[in-house]
């Protein structure tokens, strides 16, 4: 079948198709090789520069460049086509919108790259946590910022009022408000962590049933690392709702221990082991060694119950301090002649 250049298809010629599609593809093209010499050209000469702000605009710079020249390509490409009004009118629109939103991104890109590159390194100098803590909010608030007012100069530049948008929705603003209700929730959430501060970063909290490091504080949710490894995800606005334990801030870590004694233990036996028990702390200096308590609680149905209750210092490595003072009891009560209880039964057989 012979197709000709000249005839007609949606209101242009095959040669007036093939030409926009040309400029589309030679847009995209153009684009890969600009991306491919911001990779590795201009990052080569100014890495001779002892300026970190070259490299933070060609980083910056890299990919809205790309889009820019693809919607170039795009743009001319459909303006030699023959089409009506208001398609026109639409794909003008829609260029103009992508032009916004590309130097939005551009902006939102080179601000956070500046915080990466001067404001990151400075703080984490400084070792200050409050800092360190406000620093994501602060840049969150601002990228939010700058991405609301580039959707707000994207409707003005084809010709609509966003206010007075929003003003007329009537019900369904309303029912925006409703469903904006929790992320806002979340919101003051978080400014209240940042202003009442029951715990900053790297500290150790339990909440609702979640216990692990916090790694970062945002605007709308906080993430900690439990002790298993994982990371979690928390609404600002559970710190609202539900008490926080900051383990982080705890003196001294209490523990309590049962010991059961078989029955057969003598008085002068358990005074015996509560001597030693006392004398494990005193030997520990992981141990707080003023505020131990030992005494004999109770009569147990298999065992004579000792309750052991010490304190570990806070800079003390906890799991390891444990660790040692169960290793002194076993081995010193085993060299004492001290035998731990374990459920039993006695049965007698009485013959008639």
């Amino acid at each position: 079948m012979t197709i000709y250049i000249s005839q007609l298809y949606l209101m242009n010629t095959l040669s007036q198709w093939l030409i926009a599609l040309a400029y589309i593809a030679g847009g995209i093209i153009v684009a890969k090789v600009a991306y491919f010499i911001f990779k590795r050209i201009s990052k080569g000469l100014v890495s001779h520069s002892k300026s970190m702000l070259d490299d933070v605009l060609v980083e910056t710079l890299e990919k809205p460049v790309v889009l820019a020249i693809t919607i170039l390509g795009f743009y001319i490409g459909m303006k030699h086509l023959n089409m009506t009004d208001e398609i026109t009118l639409i794909i003008s629109n829609t260029v103009k919108v992508l032009i916004v939103i590309c130097i939005t991104w551009f902006i939102v890109r080179l601000v956070n790259a500046i915080v990466q590159e001067y404001m990151e390194p400075a703080i984490d100098s400084s070792n200050s946590k409050s800092k360190r803590q406000l620093l994501p909010i602060i840049t969150k608030v601002i990228t939010i910022t700058i991405w609301i007012l580039g959707v707000i100069i994207a409707f003005n530049t084809i010709g609509y009022n966003l206010a007075g948008l929003i003003a007329g929705l009537g019900i369904g603003g309303l029912a925006f408000a409703l469903a904006a209700k929790d992320y806002l929730q979340n919101i003051f959430g978080g400014i209240s962590v940042f202003t009442d501060k029951p715990f900053s970063i790297d500290d150790r909290i339990k909440i609702d049933g979640f216990d692990g490091k916090v790694e970062e504080i945002g605007i709308r949710s906080s993430r900690i690392r439990t002790l298993s490894g994982s990371l979690v995800t928390i609404p600002n606005s559970m710190f609202i709702n539900n008490s926080v334990e900051n383990v982080a801030l705890e003196p001294t870590r209490k523990i309590m221990l049962r010991l059961g004694l078989t029955y057969d233990t003598n008085a002068d036996k358990m005074k015996e082991s509560m001597d030693i028990l006392k004398a494990i702390v005193a030997d520990n200096q992981d141990i707080v060694t003023e505020e131990p308590v030992v005494f004999f609680e109770n009569f147990a149905d298999f065992s004579l119950v000792l309750l052991f209750i010490y304190y570990i210092r806070k800079e003390a490595d906890i799991p390891q301090a444990q660790n040692k003072i169960n290793l002194d009891i076993l081995d010193r009560f085993e060299k004492a002649g001290l035998e731990f209880a374990f459920p039993t039964q006695t049965i007698y057989n009485i013959k008639q």
